[in-house]
């Protein structure tokens, strides 16, 4: 049975079926205040040109590192402190992911949107948290998961209270150190009856293939991110940095402001040419 595809609200925009496409993009991690104010600025600017929607995305802890060694960010207070600062003075709703029931009390406070990381998907008492905060959530498809079997993800969170799903397609392990896109996952996923985001950057990872950190292989996202707009994706995520290679997390996979440009040129075609109907009819 196919179900009716729920339209989500966030901030004064709506995500779903005959909506703008919509782009979650920022850094990975919180590396600083004034950089993460510059990103979120320069994304706006560039992400304006387009008819697209926009939410500004960073970490304020990277709890899932190959290494112990590696970097995290500034941590919750910190963290929540500078996202509620590119809220406040860039004008963009926010996300960010949590990783317990109680940082997603406390985020909710501040945040547009929760995202729950793909490797907590199937964490029962932190679902049913962030769906007690009736805050709009992301929630990624594991890694180890089918898209049928987020169904059950599903209905945690509508259980719980929550009224606003978006879910993201992050790629599937395939053997050792890889991940697979399979497509046919976001129209499976948008048959649950809600919106589909594909995480773009997170799908062209190599996980752990560099012993400490994850590889990746960057030459893939443009043609990841035009599969899935042509597919019919309601949702691109993708991070972005100034300096991509210097990035302190998952540099392999980040893209520079001048490739996110160039993407969003592409994508915005190739979505207008798959919704062409829609858009006549000014929806």
């Amino acid at each position: 049975m196919i179900v009716p595809m729920n339209l989500i609200e966030v901030s004064n925009f709506k995500i779903g079926l005959k909506q703008p496409l919509l782009i979650i993009a920022g850094p990975c991690v919180i590396e600083d205040e004034e950089q993460t104010l510059e990103i979120a600025r320069e994304l706006k600017r560039r992400i304006s040109k387009h008819r697209f929607s926009f939410i500004f995305k960073a970490s304020y802890d990277k709890a899932n590192r190959s290494s112990l060694n590696s970097f995290r960010g500034p941590g919750l207070v910190r963290g929540l402190k500078i996202l509620e600062r590119v809220q406040s003075e860039c004008n963009v709703p926010i996300l960010t992911d949590v990783h317990s029931p109680e940082e997603a009390l406390t985020a909710a406070n501040i945040c547009d949107m929760i995202q729950i990381p793909a490797f907590l998907c199937r964490q029962t008492d932190l679902i049913t948290a962030v769906g007690r905060t009736q805050v709009a959530v992301n929630i990624k498809k594991g890694q180890f998961l089918a898209p049928w079997d987020m169904q059950q993800v599903v209905n945690k969170l509508i259980e719980a209270g929550s009224q606003h799903i978006l879910l993201t397609e992050r790629g599937t392990t395939f053997g050792y150190n890889n991940l697979v896109t399979d497509f046919r996952s976001i129209p499976l996923m948008q048959k649950l009856g809600w919106p589909v985001c594909f995480d773009a950057t997170h799908s062209a990872q190599l996980p752990g293939a560099l012993g400490a950190t994850t590889g990746g292989q960057r030459e893939f996202i443009f043609a990841l991110a035009r599969g899935a707009v042509a597919v019919g994706c309601d949702a691109l995520f993708m991070e972005c940095h100034p300096n991509p290679n210097a990035s302190k997390s998952d540099a392999p996979t980040v893209i520079s402001f001048e490739a996110f440009s160039e993407l969003l040129e592409g994508v915005e075609r190739i979505f207008e040419a798959v919704n062409y109907k829609t858009m006549e009819r000014g929806c």
